[in-house]
């Protein structure tokens, strides 16, 4: 098979990927044949059958592939700067579009694409972040931000930073998130330390703290596991301490 065979042959075989996806979406599809797709985004002369293949060899599953820094995803035969690129856009994309579902819904309506926004935009990240949801009074969700970055501790996050985002956007109520690159779920010390720090500032300016997620292999939540309720008493025993002072 000369060059140009060889070339109709994966065009024919790529424009049948793009036919069953038009009329099934990703019904049937294999993970391998996700990546050939959008590796062909970027090299569209190219067959990146192979180049699929060694990504999942390389990488373990599409969601690590799709997380993955452009210059490891160059590493795999086949995929260059183009390739690697159309597999960074897609993600942030969908980054992108799992913020903007959420925001004008209320939370505990979507509680579970809340969780699902969260886990796509910090899992799999190299270094820690904090993110903040803010909520009006009724529980709607206004819009989030990443607060800080690096190691997220009782020392490193500054509260009057992140209380100022709250009283801008007329919050009446917050959600805060942040990862475990080690991929632990267990709150730190540290972690817990954190959260009762912001939630008895919180509770000075009426500003609720709802709950606090911890992203790492899947998602932990305060408020689920009861411990946003102890902080909540232990607050209220400190405040009721000090107001008799």
């Amino acid at each position: 098979m000369d060059k140009g065979e060889w070339q109709q042959k994966g065009a024919g075989h790529r424009g049948r990927l793009r036919d069953r996806y038009l009329s099934r979406g990703l019904d049937g599809f294999t993970d391998t044949e996700i990546l050939e797709l959008l590796l062909s985004f970027g090299t569209p002369r190219k067959d990146c059958k192979e180049s699929a293949r060694e990504l999942l060899a390389r990488f373990g599953t599409l969601a690590k592939v799709l997380e993955a820094p452009a210059i490891q995803l160059q590493e795999v035969p086949g995929v260059g700067p183009k390739n690697s690129f159309a597999i960074s856009f897609i993600q942030a994309v969908a980054s992108r579009y799992l913020q903007q579902r959420i925001e004008g819904k209320r939370y505990l309506h979507s509680s579970a694409e809340v969780q699902q926004y969260l886990e796509h935009s910090m899992r799999g990240l190299k270094r820690e972040i904090l993110s903040v949801i803010y909520l009006d009074s009724s529980h709607a969700i206004l819009s989030s931000e990443v607060v800080a970055e690096g190691t997220i501790n009782v020392n490193t996050v500054y509260p009057r930073e992140l209380v100022q985002g709250a009283l801008t956007r007329h919050a009446a109520a917050i959600i805060i998130a942040h990862n475990h690159p080690s991929g632990a779920l267990r709150p730190s010390p540290q972690d817990i330390s954190l959260t009762k720090n912001l939630y008895l500032i919180c509770s000075y300016l009426q500003i609720q703290l709802l709950d606090h997620f911890i992203v790492g292999d899947g998602v932990y939540s305060f408020a689920d596991n009861g411990m946003i309720d102890t902080i909540s008493r232990e607050c209220l025993k400190l405040r009721e301490t000090l107001s008799r002072r």
